[in-house]
């Protein structure tokens, strides 16, 4: 009688775990629009870019319908663990305090950090001590923005935290900020587009390089496995470079 219980029990497990699987068919993805060309809107108001590119591939590799939203990048992964969509495809860095809240697919692309400067700027190099008693600008709540503060802060920089890149590109245009660190390929497509007359960039900092992946809640790994499948599929057939094609002359991979 004991077995057929403890049978009876793990069948009812079971059946439970088969209840609350999701098949995937609809998933609600989320992207900051702040970030071109990874991420923006465009004058017609739709969310464009490579994120949303991406996001797109992806959904079709799956079979799956999409929606994509626009969410500011200080309540992203809040409103991934509040369940107002199931996944973050807007150009996050995998790191290892991120890990402790969301789970990551694995990467589609990588960057290194750079940092850009006025043209006519004295400073001729990335090295932090070339910042002291200088000003920097960072988008807030990103890995530029905490290098900034625990390498060119402690070299005696004042850094200067901003809502979205844009903003710290605006106060270098205008002279309020002496460097701006970014992204390498955010920051070398503001210049090319908006930046040319004002600005340069630096150069990239050493060890910086990083990984790019999708943020998913920490239990749904099934979607991730998922996600992690059609990432290796667009990248076989070629969508990926497709895709890339149209925003880079260069493999971002």
């Amino acid at each position: 009688m004991k077995k057929l219980n403890i049978l009876a029990g793990l069948a009812l497990v079971m059946l439970a775990g088969a209840a609350q699987a999701k098949d995937w068919t609809e998933i609600r993805i989320a992207t900051e629009g702040a970030y071109p060309p990874f991420n923006f809107v465009a004058a017609d108001g739709s969310l464009q870019g490579l994120d949303v590119d991406i996001a797109n591939a992806l959904c079709e590799e799956m079979k799956a319908k999409c929606t994509i939203v626009a969410q500011d990048w200080d309540g992203i992964i809040p409103g991934l663990l509040a369940d107002k969509y199931d996944a973050v495809v807007a150009s996050m860095t995998i790191t290892e305090e991120r890990k402790k809240q969301v789970a990551f697919t694995d990467k589609y692309y990588s960057t290194p950090l750079s940092v850009v400067v006025p043209k006519d700027s004295p400073i001729a190099n990335t090295d932090p001590v070339s910042f002291n008693g200088k000003t920097i600008g960072a988008q807030g709540g990103t890995t530029q923005a905490d290098y900034s503060e625990d390498v060119y802060g402690k070299a005696g920089a004042e850094v200067k935290l901003y809502p979205t890149a844009d903003e710290a590109n605006a106060d270098l245009v205008n002279g309020r900020l002496d460097a701006v660190v970014s992204d390498k390929f955010p920051a070398a497509e503001w210049i090319k587009k908006n930046g040319s007359e004002c600005c340069k960039m630096l150069g990239d900092i050493p060890g910086t390089q990083s990984e790019t992946g999708i943020a998913v809640r920490q239990g749904d790994n099934d979607l991730r496995e998922k996600l992690n499948a059609a990432i290796t599929a667009i990248r076989a057939n070629g969508t990926y470079d497709k895709i890339v094609g149209k925003y880079f002359d260069f493999d971002i991979y």
